[in-house]
């Protein structure tokens, strides 16, 4: 019997608010073990919550880049369960209204494009961090997590398999990050991705069931935690075992999933409405403001590249996939470099400069009119293009601009035609028997000639010149 994967994601994304989302605390990661607490967020007796509003407009951005239906009406419900990192002992979530529903996402596998229905995305209150690592073996809490805004993404199960599953965070991560409500970071748990897997008989239409894997600590992980999965239910199940619906955990040492506990349904956690917060009306103006304060998003992005640069597919994919990258390029274009030739040395040249120091461009000390103004002057033939890199190498040391380092250094192209056919002269002089093998037909030795010139002249002569005047010495 052949066995077909049926995946569902659910990812948390803590959303970039100066406030938690129902009282005034801070929300910065570093601050020191509970200092960013008051009484509503520790759930003391009395104290009421307020919904922030940064939080929903964020969140109806998400909901909205994500294709999904912004409901004129919703709620907040408290979901109840005991555990240490929960004060007031019930989260607030929303359940059966959530803020934004029935969305999708398109994602590109293997040159085919997968559409993964979006079921919801909605808002709620993060819990506080349980820490096992304090000194003689003890843990405690650290409540200054409890109440970070949150923002839950669940999609149908539409995934087929962990690559598509890896295709669908990547493509989401991205539009998060150009909509800038979250820094998608990992490691400090602004975004945590948990996979409901399960299989089935090929062919089959009922689902099989579910195990959930949560605390991936990265997309990579969570793509081989699904890999892991799905090879250890089917074995189960061609041995003649059966599924247990539980909450799995990855180990990623030693590459395998683990069970954690039984996993809970809805009717364990007694939702109902937030008796302290007011419904959420987001009327058609609400709406609107902010669809119109949204950038371009990266699909609409790629797509525009092509056709108004001239871009390749994988060019503007390459350009596009972080938007200071893509806010960068177009600023050199708009200083008037030619679009394809930017697109290169944003691509290669820049991008292994930023590549070797782990940085973003956006840390970069080369202006967009910098580099711009370093195409302009290969193309008019101040300086070659090998000199260029070396000129981008310092540019990129220094913040200096292009004519200036090119000046500072002697880096001006030669195009005298008399200087390079001296230079060209001295060389063959040098070479008598490679100028013999080249009249007898070996053509490889112009190159020779060529590397020697080059060489002489630091890199400055005009290449073109130098092919030309070369060319008409030998053939005297």
């Amino acid at each position: 019997m052949e066995y077909e994967a049926v995946i569902g994601m659910e990812v948390h994304v803590e959303i970039n608010s100066k406030s938690k989302v129902f009282c005034p605390c801070a929300t910065n990661f570093n601050a020191p073990p509970n200092t960013n607490v008051c009484p509503i967020c520790l759930g003391m007796p009395g104290a009421l919550p307020v919904l922030n509003r940064d939080m929903a407009d964020k969140s109806i951005a998400v909901g909205l880049a994500l294709n999904c239906t912004v409901s004129r009406w919703s709620k907040m419900d408290r979901k109840n369960y005991f555990y240490p990192d929960l004060a007031k002992n019930y989260q607030i979530s929303q359940y059966d209204l959530p803020l934004c529903y029935g969305g999708h996402l398109d994602i590109e596998v293997d040159g085919e494009t997968r559409v993964i229905g979006i079921t919801r995305a909605h808002m709620e209150e993060d819990t506080a961090r349980n820490v096992h690592t304090l000194a003689g073996g003890q843990s405690g809490v650290d409540f200054n997590r409890c109440g970070l805004p949150l923002l839950e993404i669940v999609t149908e199960p539409d995934i087929r398999s962990a690559k598509e599953a890896h295709a669908y965070l990547t493509a989401l991560k991205q539009i998060l990050q150009y909509l800038d409500v979250s820094d998608c970071n990992m490691e400090e748990g602004s975004l945590r991705a948990e996979a409901n897997i399960s299989l089935r008989p090929k062919g089959q239409n009922a689902f099989g069931v579910k195990t959930e894997i949560k605390n991936v600590a990265s997309f990579s992980g969570t793509q081989k935690a699904i890999e892991f999965e799905i090879a250890r239910q089917e074995k189960v199940l061609r041995g003649g075992g059966v599924i247990v619906q539980e909450t799995r955990g990855w180990d990623a040492d030693r590459g395998v999933t683990f069970s954690q506990r039984k996993k809970e349904s809805a009717h364990d956690y007694r939702y109902f409405p937030e008796p302290d917060l007011t419904p959420i009306v987001v009327d058609e103006a609400w709406e609107a403001r902010v669809r119109e304060a949204m950038p371009e998003l990266p699909a609409a992005r790629r797509k525009r590249f092509e056709e108004q640069y001239g871009l390749s597919p994988y060019d503007a994919h390459v350009l596009t996939l972080s938007r200071a990258t893509a806010d960068y390029y177009e600023a050199v274009v708009a200083a008037k470099a030619d679009p394809k030739k930017a697109a290169n040395w944003v691509m290669v040249e820049l991008q292994a400069l930023l590549s070797n120091d782990k940085i973003g461009v956006h840390q970069c000390k080369i202006r967009p009119d910098a580099l711009a103004s370093l195409l302009q002057m290969i193309d008019s033939g101040a300086i070659s293009g090998k000199i260029a890199k070396e000129v981008i190498a310092e540019m990129y040391a220094t913040g200096l601009a292009p004519a200036a380092i090119v000046e500072k250094k002697g880096l001006a192209q030669i195009s005298d035609e008399s200087e390079i056919a001296a230079v060209v002269r001295q060389v063959l002089e040098a070479g008598p028997e490679q100028v013999a093998q080249f009249k007898a037909g070996k053509d490889k030795v112009f190159g020779f000639f060529v590397g020697r010139i080059m060489k002489a002249t630091r890199g400055k002569a005009n290449p073109q010149l130098v092919n030309d005047i070369l060319r008409k010495e030998l053939e005297k």
